[in-house]
């Protein structure tokens, strides 16, 4: 429902002052004709000394700011006002959420749901990746103390909400003995399409490897100076004898089969030649975060109606262009036999590129709908997608 900006806010500030069934308050977006100090700023009840306080925490692309202010009418009522065109209060039974307009009207919406609170000071992380593993400190994501550097913050999220994502999909396709059981003997195979500096490659070894899960990873990449430093980081943890990297383009690499393919951000159709890989390798398991979009922005010379109205618009012909290289992605992989979800990995203020292709080999055949849509959009467009050409008769047929 629409209301005054005043009536929202105060209401907003009275939640907010309820400290003792506050859960967190979320400040996001940018109001017309005004500026903020940060993207987002994050709240919530801390208690210090037997007494509620409020923490606030903000990014600013290199470290993360935290500061405690007293729970303030006035104080509360700045922040709301400043700026922030999007306003998210949890509590203990729901949340209210604001959407302040062009026009400086606010849309006010409520949810009935249950929250937890917690008041812990210093919230205890649940990491998978323990920050004094030996690895972290060579790739450089950590200092010699163990502390994740304030540079690679973004970097380490990464990877962690990566390896949650990794760890259940992987325990599902065992269980549905879609992928083997791993032993020490036929050990679980990884490659990791486009490594680069391998950070989720070593990230990957380490963390399977810890929960007991015997593994063999790969990690290809063009450039040889990256095999190298990699390989000698390997050589200097110890692991030489399960892990490995090799200096070869994804489309033409010797290895010839895996469990697993993975590929984070490779670079336009870097992407498509990782799937085809991965597809003609016969992977179980696919997890792909694409990056840049250009191939099939290139081909976009004609819109179809009423598409023109969208693409006439630069930005907006471009981000279109990312949802159909993707969307087409995931249909080739459904036309070839796997199950496809497209979600996002990580939020989108860490990476702009947060999209990921999760993909099982299920071997279940296509519904004929499945290849006559991907025909229509091609058609429609007037494109052929880049992974199409990489994957010949009998894939799509």
């Amino acid at each position: 429902m629409a209301i005054s900006l005043d009536v929202a806010l105060e209401k907003a500030c009275v939640q907010i002052l309820n400290t003792s069934v506050l859960v967190r308050v979320v400040l996001s977006g940018r109001r017309k004709s005004m500026e903020t100090e940060f993207e987002r700023v994050d709240i919530r009840p801390v208690l210090i000394k037997d007494k509620i306080q409020l923490q606030l925490s903000h990014n600013d692309g290199r470290a993360t700011t935290v500061k405690n202010i007293q729970p303030e009418s006035d104080l509360i009522l700045t922040f709301l006002n400043s700026g922030y065109s999007n306003i998210l209060v949890e509590h203990t039974e729901g949340s209210m959420a604001i959407r302040i307009t062009k026009s400086g009207e606010a849309h006010v919406g409520y949810e009935k749901k249950a929250f937890t609170q917690e008041l812990s000071h210093d919230k205890k992380k649940n990491r998978l990746l323990d920050p004094t593993d030996p690895f972290l400190l060579e790739v450089g994501i950590t200092d010699h103390k163990g502390n994740i550097k304030p540079s690679k913050q973004d970097k380490y999220l990464q990877v962690e909400e990566f390896l949650r994502l990794l760890a259940p999909t992987l325990k599902s396709a065992i269980e549905a003995g879609q992928i083997h059981a791993p032993s020490k003997e036929k050990p679980l195979s990884i490659v990791d399409l486009g490594c680069g500096h391998a950070y989720l490659t070593f990230a990957a070894h380490q963390y399977l490897r810890s929960i007991g899960i015997p593994v063999e990873v790969t990690g290809i990449d063009i450039r040889t100076a990256s095999r190298d430093r990699n390989n000698e980081i390997a050589k200097k943890l110890g692991i030489t004898s399960t892990i490995n990297f090799r200096a070869e383009e994804i489309a033409n690499t010797t290895k010839q089969s895996a469990d697993v393919a993975i590929a984070l951000h490779a670079c336009d159709i870097a992407t498509d030649d990782a799937i085809a890989w991965a597809v003609k390798a016969d992977a179980k398991l696919l997890l792909i975060a694409p990056c840049c979009h250009h191939d099939i922005q290139s081909q976009m010379d004609v819109s179809p109606e009423p598409w023109a109205g969208v693409t006439k618009f630069g930005l907006m012909r471009e981000r279109l262009g990312d949802l159909l290289t993707d969307t087409l992605r995931a249909q080739i992989l459904r036309i070839v036999g796997y199950r496809v979800e497209i979600i996002e990995f990580i939020g989108g203020e860490h990476t702009p590129r947060n999209l990921m292709i999760r993909a099982v080999k299920t071997n279940a055949p296509p519904d004929s709908i499945d290849l006559t849509r991907y025909r229509e959009i091609c058609a429609q467009w007037g494109i052929t997608p880049a992974l199409e050409s990489k994957l010949p008769a009998p894939f799509i047929s």
